[in-house]
């Protein structure tokens, strides 16, 4: 059974839907210790004063925020607690948006939304009517210190939380250097593109995409504990096309498109066993 992270209740009009949260997510990330080169200890950092110049234990140590070089503003905890304002267990719907209008680059971390104690109903009237209207509540609340915009919507039987960044996070698409086009894409490879991808579409099935890269990294790992040594592998980068007609033709004309899909990256970071 899952254990709950946050229990609230979400706010809209004078509907009060009692809510736990969830993780949506579990890390499968390979985690690397830090240890010395010279006999595989472990290394350990350790909370150094510069200005004592020794070692000082966690009770000693407090959040600053630099203002000058060198020049902090102390912070308690419950300084900064009390920024999170009294919405810690309330999420007040400010709006209901539409989910279409939500660009994904706004999504930051994705939780479960469960019902609460006595919330059943009340949190099943909230999802259908978010799945029916097609749109997503919009509010604030405050996890882990901070205060956070949330998006809440369906997400097949249950709702989703998602985490929001501000916009004044996201940095600006006109900083992208996107480069001088020689000419704009004529009709015709505009058309072909277009074949191309319609040659290629398929429903989208999230269970087909595995992480290549941690299972290599993972079957590096038993083959060097089993006393193989590894060499790095051969990495060939692709030059763009110059003629990207041709290129269009050849991947439509003889499959090419195709046979990429689902390759990428295979042996990838395998390395080569020395003999």
């Amino acid at each position: 059974m899952a254990r709950s992270l946050w229990n609230g209740t979400v706010a809209f009009g004078l509907v009060f839907v009692p809510v736990k949260l969830y993780s949506a997510i579990e890390s499968k990330t390979v985690r690397f210790r830090e240890v010395h080169a010279a006999d595989g200890a472990r290394i350990e950092h350790r909370r150094f004063c510069s200005a004592e110049d020794r070692e000082v234990d966690s009770d000693e140590v407090v959040k600053g925020y630099e203002i000058a070089e060198d020049v902090f503003v102390v912070l308690e905890k419950e300084e900064i607690d009390a920024a999170a304002g009294e919405r810690t267990h309330v999420i007040d719907v400010e709006a209901f948006v539409c989910v279409a209008d939500i660009d994904p680059v706004f999504y930051e971390k994705t939780y479960y939304l469960g019902a609460g104690e006595k919330g059943a109903d009340a949190y099943r009237l909230l999802h259908d009517a978010l799945e029916r209207s097609g749109r997503a509540a919009l509010g604030r609340f405050t996890f882990h210190n901070r205060e956070y915009l949330a998006a809440i919507r369906p997400l097949g039987k249950v709702l989703a939380l998602h985490t929001m960044r501000f916009a004044d996070e996201l940095v600006p698409a006109e900083d992208i250097e996107l480069g001088a086009a020689r000419q704009a894409p004529s009709k015709r490879e505009s058309e072909m593109a277009v074949r191309l991808l319609e040659s290629l579409r398929e429903d989208f099935d999230p269970k087909r995409y595995t992480d290549e890269y941690r299972e290599a990294v993972l079957e590096l790992i038993r083959r060097k504990a089993a006393g193989e040594a590894i060499e790095p592998p051969e990495e060939e980068e692709p030059e763009p096309a110059d003629d990207l007609l041709a290129a269009l033709e050849a991947s439509l004309g003889d499959g090419k498109g195709s046979r990429r899909r689902g390759s990428r990256g295979r042996g990838r970071g395998r390395g080569k066993a020395k003999a």
